[in-house]
């Protein structure tokens, strides 16, 4: 049953978060889809599931990555968009550090030029060193980056939580970021100063 859920929630993923298209759906400007055009879009694509199991999908995701709404008549993916919504989140002030995983074959480039969200809308951060490791395992031999959250906040960078609390940013400049253990231990430093 384990590989069954997850296979579900990949393929809720895929839908919810990249194409919506694919299963002939259209997610609205926040990126809700009503659960019962959902299932009969996924019933129609040939991977009809139930109700009941898409709820267990939603409740017992290791990452809660989807959220249903209030009334439960509406489904979303939480962060991780790359098709045009706007979760309409509000803008928080983020911790002191906040974490990032990523691989360390991307050390180079990230020293360069920072964190860029890529087909996203977001950097992911996570607030401990241990879930961003986990995700940097899915890239790779892990490295976990610490990102100094509050300065750049201070700096005028805007920054979002997810309802599953996931830290949100366009972009951290290499400024901000302590790579590994060879980073700056001290605290952000400008752009361009490897000191």
């Amino acid at each position: 049953m384990k590989r069954k859920l997850a296979r579900i929630s990949k393929q809720l993923s895929y839908v919810l978060r990249h194409k919506p298209e694919s299963i002939g759906i259209t997610l609205d400007n926040e990126g809700w889809v009503a659960v019962t055009t959902l299932l009969a879009a996924l019933a129609t694509a040939g991977t009809g599931i139930s109700e009941q199991l898409l709820r267990q999908v939603v409740r017992d995701n290791d990452k809660q990555r989807f959220a249903l709404s209030a009334d439960g008549r509406m489904i979303r993916a939480n962060q991780g968009h790359s098709t045009k919504v706007d979760l309409a989140l509000p803008q928080r002030t983020p911790p002191e550090v906040l974490f990032h995983g990523s691989a360390r074959k991307n050390i180079t480039a990230i020293r360069a030029q920072g964190l860029n969200r890529g087909a996203r809308h977001h950097v992911h951060l996570s607030v401990n060193a241990a879930a961003a490791r986990k995700v940097g395992t899915r890239h790779g031999k892990p490295v976990v980056l610490s990102v100094f959250a509050r300065a750049m906040h201070d700096a005028g960078h805007r920054f979002y939580c997810s309802d599953n609390g996931v830290w949100l940013t366009r972009a951290v400049p290499p400024g901000y970021l302590q790579i590994g253990d060879d980073g700056n231990p001290h605290g952000p430093h400008e752009p361009g100063d490897n000191s």
